[in-house]
């Protein structure tokens, strides 16, 4: 099931039948296996890879570090799980860089709206003891896909 998860991560569009061609399984064997992963909670969800300057040009997405204070009996979880319930927030992770604890993802409007949401929100939650917020100035490569085919100027630079 690893290649069928793989191939799965790298197009959602795949169809039973092409994913059946290449994996010399099946059509039934795959529709069965993608339930069984989707069942089990491995498949959380289906999505599309945007580029986010063409698709709204009004969106802004910083990278927020958070410094905190683990909880006794829940560690990280309970502050994680306050933050993810903010619809500005598109993903938590915990880290282990040693500066920061949580990685939180989040959109806005302009940057303002981000900076009120960590002022307001992220930095008044029990726990937080500090922030540091990097705004996204332009996306590369997203889950393996190229975000932006720039043309390359082939013009040789010729120097005075």
């Amino acid at each position: 099931m690893d290649k069928l998860i793989d191939l799965l991560s790298q197009n959602a569009r795949f169809t039973n039948a092409q994913l059946a061609a290449m994996l010399g399984r099946s059509e039934q064997t795959i529709k069965e296996q993608i339930k069984k992963l989707e069942d089990d909670g491995i498949i959380k969800g289906y999505s599309a890879i945007l580029n986010e300057n063409l698709a709204d040009k009004n969106t802004i997405i910083a990278y927020i570090e958070l410094k905190v204070t683990p909880e006794r009996d829940s560690g990280f979880d309970d502050i994680a799980r306050t933050i993810m319930m903010y619809d500005e927030v598109e993903a938590v992770s915990l880290v282990s860089s040693g500066t920061y604890d949580l990685s939180v993802t989040v959109k806005g409007k302009d940057f303002k709206d981000i900076a009120l949401f960590v002022a307001q929100r992220l930095s008044t939650i029990a726990g937080v003891l500090s922030t540091s917020t990097h705004f996204v100035l332009k996306t590369y490569k997203e889950k393996g896909i190229f975000i932006e085919d720039e043309e390359i100027d082939e013009r040789d630079y010729v120097a005075p």
